[in-house]
């Protein structure tokens, strides 16, 4: 018997994105979110007879009453740093498959460092980053490390916006990108994870004909990937939503990264950024979306620095997609599809044949 899914934040943003791709895939998802009101008018725009339940992570108890052993906890409430902790703790307690919209780099690490072991012995999976951040660099690193033919010893994943620009970015991609642009970052470097600061590295990727700019990110290809190909003893992730502005976001991030070293500095910028950045403020809606596209991209090199294979996704925003994708996951893990227990990466957690053909029916597939 299928598990229930419930998705915890639905009438936020992404949440009301998962939910509704949920309904059109004939799911019956629990709308979960603190406001009674908004969860009954979301509940009515779905069809009227969904269950919802109110739950709040500043209550955590109520987030672990969400769920139960069997059941899917979809987790969008962000920013993940700072709320993300209720949910995933829920999903280890009850036995609870978990799967988050999150793309910050610190809790990425915690799910595979502190949440992975306690979630292998609840003998549950979790999936972090499954949206738009990261799934298609998995699918396009792990495409051109298979196409690589065993040889490839670095990889490296690339994330492009075409059509409409950052400007479109929702309310909680604002507050999270706040959150972590200063703060520790990493990467796979000489077989194993190292901590560096955030955009580090600045490289540019020809697509299309065109040089694009991209920084390096800390992603969830730097824990998965190297399960994938134990090969690996590089793995990059850059980011190239910034276009020209990418070396002055290295160039920020350089002087962030010094200036957080001053006692106190940590707390002033997070207090300044929860007043002028609220989570949860919406985003582009869907003629705005359509607007957008994405590309990215993975190459995969051998010792010598020779590019061996290099693989093109193109398709939707990353919205669109990061709701969709959920939505896919979601269902599946609910049917038992899941491939392992712990905290897996997408790969791992669906194989690579059917993670490229959700990712595809997401609306991002291969060139």
């Amino acid at each position: 018997m299928a598990g229930r899914i419930v998705v915890f934040g639905a009438t936020g943003y992404t949440g009301k994105l998962t939910a509704e791709a949920l309904v059109r895939r004939g799911e019956r998802p629990v709308l979960a979110a603190r406001s009674a009101a908004k969860l009954a008018e979301l509940a009515g725009e779905l069809g009227g007879d969904l269950e919802v339940k109110v739950a709040d992570v500043t209550e955590p108890e109520t987030v672990t009453a969400l769920v139960k052993r069997g059941d899917v906890l979809v987790a969008t409430v962000g920013p993940f740093a700072k709320w993300g902790g209720p949910a995933a703790e829920a999903a280890i307690a009850k036995g609870a498959h978990y799967i988050d919209s999150t793309g910050e780099p610190p809790f990425i690490r915690d799910v595979f460092e502190r949440y992975g072991a306690r979630a292998e012995s609840a003998g549950i999976g979790m999936l972090t980053a499954f949206g738009y951040d990261w799934v298609p660099g998995n699918l396009a690193g792990a495409l051109a490390l298979r196409a690589s033919g065993g040889a490839a010893t670095r990889v490296d994943t690339g994330y492009f916006i075409t059509g409409g620009g950052v400007g479109g970015m929702s309310g909680g991609t604002k507050a999270s990108l706040a959150g972590v642009i200063n703060a520790p970052s990493f990467g796979w470097r000489d077989g194993g994870l190292r901590t560096e600061r955030g955009a580090a590295r600045y490289r540019t990727f020809r697509l299309r004909g065109k040089d694009r700019a991209g920084v390096s990110v800390g992603s969830s290809e730097h824990f998965a990937l190297p399960r994938f190909h134990p090969g690996l003893r590089e793995v990059n992730s850059y980011l190239g939503w910034f276009g020209p502005a990418s070396r002055a976001m290295q160039v920020s991030s350089l002087v962030g990264s010094v200036a957080f070293k001053v006692p106190g500095a940590e707390h002033v910028w997070g207090a300044a950024t929860d007043r002028f950045i609220k989570g949860s403020t919406g985003g582009p809606d869907a003629q705005e979306r359509a607007q957008s596209g994405s590309h990215v991209v993975g190459e995969a090199y051998d010792a010598a620095g020779t590019l061996l294979a290099e693989v093109h996704l193109t398709g939707v925003d990353s919205y669109s997609f990061t709701g969709e994708i959920l939505a896919w996951g979601a269902e599946r893990a609910a049917a038992g599809g899941l491939k392992g227990v712990g905290a897996l990466g997408p790969v791992d957690g669906f194989g690579l044949d059917e993670l490229e053909a959700g990712a595809a029916e997401a609306g991002i597939a291969r060139l």
